[in-house]
């Protein structure tokens, strides 16, 4: 097998309409050989990755009946893991790339699918496009893959750098790939048709060791005095820096084995696509940082700068307790919405958003808000109706920015601004108490057998306070209000002549004897209901975090889902609604239309 084609380093991407980009994903290269009968996947080195992704043989036993006519083709492309769209989890790639036990590899492939992400078509029905102009190899790969949901994708493909960009910062992503419309595919060459450009995160340390033999420099954190790893980095210095600190370590620090050491004074600044543990990936030196002591390179410096805030926006009072019991502060609150605004937004995504605001964290005063902050900057958008004027939060910035304000809860509608009819149906559990959760599991298993019955998707997900919604996404225009209260009534009230023990209607709280209250009638015009993966104003910072319905059972609890577990959770686990908006547009209500309009 040739390798494949290169892509060249480069601070400023080209501009132009001779030029088209893509998203620069962080992952493993690989080369996709799909034959009549078989299929290969190749690494970049020429290693057999085949069998370490089981879910791309998979791919092929169900799409080779559609793509069998285009054998044999060949693609290259990047294998991810994703944890957003654009964003992805390469720990856990290097992870599955090392496991050799074949039950244990099925087992990750199926709770963490790996995706063949495919930006090059080198092969078809076995003619050598490697000559054709890019575009033309572009233009084929998406008629080849067009039609395929599944874990072998077409890379979308952008002509706005500018478009992609905002994408790519908004996602936390590794980076862009820009490439020339004309240009043909060079076997393991690197030229100036193809170039990579990679959004730095640059974190700051002192540096503690300098070992000759490798050349690398270990950098340290400081925790009450204490120095704790941060990483190693090499490369990034011209020769005058390499003189200047090398000559440093030889006149000021003391050898212990082959290595340098040096008591904690300069600190540097060093550019890497993440910070993980003791390991800084694709660390790279940036610039020596005298303006720092060791003491200020702590570790929520560190989170801070992982999270490349918008530098537009001004962030006040970080140290502000939000969260007293938990020891959290309005730093933690902003990394996490910076973390998960990728995947909080598309929920917020033309709605009128109500919010809550805690300027002085849960235990100070609170109060709603959702009309349009005269004093916001250009990062919201102004929706004017009936004379009052709301906010629309469409961008990662508005999160921000709102998230400085003091907001924690963001609160949405069932419709959208441009719609009269419901874009989902959502159910609230809501249990008389804490210790009556598992009410909740079984109601929410109930009504997704119930769903399930009638052919419709449906998504779960705590409510951050003790208990659970199910949300089922609808096409646009497919229901209206009346219809959707015609189902949930009768769907409620059939469970609870079930068990009228534990379930009820009753709106009034003194009157449902600690029983489960299924709120079906917050599914209204003009009500709303907390948003996926917004935290709640309560003690520990509870997230409203969205679940796989395997894991509504005995052993759930809303207590583990939090700001500072749910980012962590989405990056291992992945996203359990990242087809919610594939379902809204595939959902087959034929048997749910004919239960309400009989």
């Amino acid at each position: 097998m040739n390798k494949p084609m290169k892509l060249t380093l480069t601070e400023e991407l080209p501009t132009g309409k001779d030029w088209v980009y893509e998203c620069k994903y962080d992952g493993f290269r690989g080369v996709l050989s799909c034959n009549k009968d078989s299929i290969t996947l190749m690494s970049r080195t020429g290693k057999d990755l085949t069998n370490r992704f089981p879910e791309i043989l998979s791919w092929w036993s169900y799409y080779k009946k559609v793509l069998q006519s285009e054998t044999p083709f060949l693609l290259d492309g990047e294998i991810i893991i994703s944890t957003t769209a654009f964003r992805t989890n390469f720990e856990a790639l290097q992870q599955r790339g090392r496991m050799k036990n074949k039950e244990t590899i099925q087992q990750a492939a199926h709770t963490r699918p790996a995706t063949f992400m495919a930006f090059d078509l080198l092969e078809r029905k076995g003619k050598d496009l490697r000559h054709s102009p890019l575009s033309k190899r572009k233009e084929e790969l998406h008629q080849l893959l067009s039609s395929n949901p599944g874990c072998v994708q077409a890379t979308p493909v952008y002509n706005s750098l500018d478009d992609l960009t905002e994408l790519v910062v908004s996602h936390l992503a590794e980076g862009i790939v820009a490439k020339h419309k004309n240009s043909t595919y060079e076997d393991g060459k690197r030229n100036h048709s193809w170039f990579k450009w990679k959004y730095w995160r640059t974190v700051k340390g002192a540096v503690t060791a300098f070992t000759p033999s490798n050349g690398y420099y270990e950098l340290s954190l400081y925790e009450d005095g204490n120095p704790i790893p941060l990483g190693q980095v090499k490369h990034g210095f011209n020769q005058e820096q390499t003189s200047t600190l090398q000559d440093f370590f030889k006149k000021h620090g003391h050898t212990t084995g082959h290595q340098y050491q040096l008591p904690p004074s300069v600190c540097l600044a060093v550019n890497c696509l993440h910070a993980k543990d003791t390991e800084l990936r694709e660390p790279m030196f940036n610039a020596f940082r005298f303006d720092l002591t060791p003491e200020d390179c702590n570790s929520r410096l560190k989170q801070w700068d992982l999270s490349n805030m918008p530098e537009e926006l001004t962030f006040t009072n970080l140290d502000k307790p939000f969260w007293e019991m938990s020891d959290l502060t309005k730093q933690d609150l902003l990394v996490y919405l910076r973390m998960m605004a990728p995947l909080l937004l598309p929920h917020l995504d033309k709605k009128k958003l109500t919010i809550i605001r805690f300027p002085d964290g849960i235990h100070g005063e609170s109060f709603f808000q959702k009309h349009y902050p005269d004093h916001s900057p250009d990062v919201l958008t102004r929706w004017t109706e009936g004379g009052e004027s709301f906010m629309i939060c469409d961008n990662w910035r508005g999160v921000l920015w709102l998230g400085n304000q003091g907001t924690i809860e963001f609160h949405i509608p069932f419709n959208t601004v441009n719609e009269e009819d419901p874009n989902e149906i959502v159910i609230d559990l809501d249990p008389a108490s804490e210790d009556d959760f598992q009410d909740a599991v079984f109601a929410a298993n109930w009504f997704k057998h119930a769903f399930d019955d009638l052919n419709v998707t449906s998504f779960v997900k705590t409510s951050g306070g003790k208990g659970i919604q199910i949300h089922v996404p609808l096409p646009s225009g497919a229901l209206r209000y009346k219809e959707t209260r015609a189902l949930t009534e009768s769907l409620s009230h059939l469970l609870v002549k079930q068990d009228k023990e534990r379930f009820t209607t009753e709106r009034l709280k003194k009157k449902r004897a600690g029983r489960l209250y299924i709120d079906y009638v917050q599914h209204a015009v003009d009500k709303t209901i907390i948003a996926p993966y917004s935290p709640r104003g309560r003690e520990h910072a509870t997230v409203a975090c969205p679940l796989f319905w395997e894991e509504v059972n005995e052993s759930l609890h809303p207590s583990q889902f939090t700001i500072t577990t749910v980012p962590h959770r989405v990056a291992t686990h992945g996203c359990p609604w990242a087809q919610y908006e594939y379902s809204r547009q595939h959902q087959d209500l034929s048997n749910l239309l004919s239960l309400v309009r009989h």
